[in-house]
């Protein structure tokens, strides 16, 4: 069984991303992996800083994601849509994990394992113009990334008051990127 990373580059509790990659994960987990669905608000971290890092070393929270990436067989990431790119939580995030730990390779928590990348949107373009550089940011990382991706235009209408995507194909379409990730990380998983 593939054990999954879930998790969306937004700290906002009701965001739309965070509802968008639940559905993904229930794909995922629809095709048999267990799933770790992450809320980056329970891990803060401050914002990269060579100086703090040689000074006091890697934080807590760092150690703990970097733990929970290397247990991981695949991921699932979501990132809302800021001037036309990811969100800086999640380049935080990235930035931090991809330092290695003594006796780690650079981006070894994240090599060769399966990746997709989709985002949430309140406009007309559902993220798309930032996707291909989060795909691009996921493939530098050494993951590897499916070719489908998935930009939900119009999120604050596409949820019903519980977090589930009203339209059925939609759904399809989100939980269906979960599925793929779950099945090539059990192939490769072997």
């Amino acid at each position: 069984m593939a054990n999954i990373l879930a998790f969306a580059g937004s700290l906002r509790a009701g965001s739309w991303n965070k509802k968008l990659i639940r559905v993904a994960a229930q794909g995922a987990r629809e095709a048999g992996a267990e799933l770790n669905l992450i809320d980056l608000k329970d891990y803060p971290l401050p914002l990269y800083d060579g100086d703090l890092e040689a000074d006091k070393g890697l934080p807590e929270n760092v150690h703990k994601l970097k733990d929970a990436c290397k247990h991981a067989d695949g991921f699932l990431v979501a990132s809302p849509e800021y001037n036309a790119g990811f969100s800086g939580v999640l380049k935080n995030l990235t930035d931090w994990l991809s330092r290695p730990r003594e006796g780690e390779k650079p981006f070894e928590i994240f090599a060769m394992k399966p990746a997709a990348a989709m985002a949430a949107s309140p406009g007309a373009l559902g993220g798309n113009r930032m996707l291909a550089s989060l795909r691009g940011h996921l493939l530098h990382l050494q993951m590897l990334v499916i070719p489908q991706t998935y930009g939900l235009s119009k999120a604050a209408e596409a949820f019903d008051a519980e977090g589930n995507l009203q339209d059925p194909k939609v759904e399809a379409k989100v939980k269906e990127l979960g599925r793929i990730v779950a099945q090539l990380a059990a192939k490769l998983r072997g």
